[in-house]
């Protein structure tokens, strides 16, 4: 046997070929053949390439020899099966994919929301298989959706950049927080214990739960520290709004101007709560377009504290709730980190517009 064929790659091929094998969108085959590649590139022979890869030692030199030869375009393609009918079922398959794709994009079965790999070859006269091989290439996935929600407020560009540039360009001598209640957190307890992980299992929890009521926790993310003021209360009026950013203009130095960034929600705008802000001038209150809570900083941190401790937490009362929410806000300010918001309002304005227009498109 011959030695195998050299492949030699410049540094952004190699660059390219990497991010292609990290992309979401690159079929399966395709990362396959192009590890073969890289690691031919590193100067492995075709046995040592099936060692780390799923892939015998003939199919590795098969598809360096044909990068080889025909470069990038050579493996983006399967091999000919070399019988006399290839090339018609190779148009019959062509023809079959256009109409999977065409099916998958453009129409919904008669009794369902969207179709599954066995109602599209129901549909279409051929296997599952081969529809799940297209969907695979081309990065369908009819089962799951994406939601999104694009602000109607007519001051959206206005308050957008009022709350980015607090984030991006604060005031000099002011504190920012980020500011929002994370209401109806329930104090479940399972009624049996689980199961600890171990090697070979998952930990266990029970499905069914106890009840034992609710709780609310007001929460002030420090957007420069990434430190978090936080309370829990029983109701979230806007007495307990109010008494809470009571609570923040106590903790914050004097000499500072307080900015507050909160969402529409209407105990923020109450009377009382705008006759206090009149007698405090130093606090002003920013307030987030509608439908737009993804611009308000404190709901990163009440994602991390749901996945951290609500979420799989187990509670035998509001009142132990309340104490491990506040024991993980303590451990948290011990070691803060602030997230940082990158994007700009020019970014942002031009993913709205481009949303605008592919739904007037529609």
């Amino acid at each position: 046997m011959g030695a195998p064929v050299s492949i030699v790659l410049q540094q952004e091929e190699r660059r390219k070929y990497e991010r292609l094998c990290r992309s979401g969108k690159t079929s399966v085959r395709l990362k396959e053949r192009l590890s073969i590649v890289l690691l031919a590139a590193d100067g492995l022979n075709n046995g040592e390439i099936a060692e780390l890869l799923p892939v015998s030692a003939h199919m590795a030199g098969r598809w360096r020899k044909r990068f080889a030869e025909h470069g990038l375009p050579g493996i983006e393609k399967n091999l000919p099966r070399g019988n006399n009918h290839g090339g018609k079922r190779s148009k019959a398959q062509a023809r079959l994919r256009k109409q999977i794709i065409a099916k998958t994009t453009t129409e919904k079965p008669p009794h369902a929301t969207h179709w599954s790999t066995r109602l599209l070859a129901e549909a279409l006269g051929t296997s599952h298989n081969f529809v799940a091989k297209v969907w695979r290439e081309c990065g369908f996935k009819p089962h799951l959706i994406s939601q999104f929600k694009i602000s109607n407020d007519p001051l959206f560009a206005e308050k957008l950049e009022d709350v980015v540039g607090l984030y991006l360009n604060p005031p000099e001598n002011a504190a920012v927080f980020s500011v929002d209640e994370k209401s109806s957190i329930q104090a479940l307890d399972r009624t049996q214990p689980g199961l600890p992980l171990k090697k070979g299992r998952a930990e266990t929890m029970t499905h069914d739960y106890k009840r034992h009521g609710t709780s609310t926790l007001f929460a002030a993310l420090d957007v420069l520290t990434g430190e978090v003021i936080g309370e829990c209360k029983q109701r979230h009026r806007h007495q307990e709004f109010l008494g809470f950013l009571k609570q923040v203009d106590k903790q914050t130095p004097k000499g500072k101007e307080l900015h507050v960034i909160v969402d529409n929600y209407a105990t923020h705008k109450h009377e009382k709560v705008n006759n206090w802000l009149k007698r405090n001038k130093r606090v002003k209150l920013h307030f987030i377009p509608t439908s737009s809570s993804w611009l308000n900083l404190v709901e990163r941190f009440f994602g991390l504290i749901t996945e951290k401790q609500i979420r799989r937490g187990v509670f035998s009362s509001v009142a132990d709730l309340e104490k491990k929410i506040m024991h993980f806000i303590k451990l948290h300010n011990e070691n803060p980190k602030p997230f940082v918001w990158t994007k700009s309002v020019e970014n942002i304005m031009d993913k709205i517009n481009r949303a605008h227009l592919a739904l007037s498109n529609e």
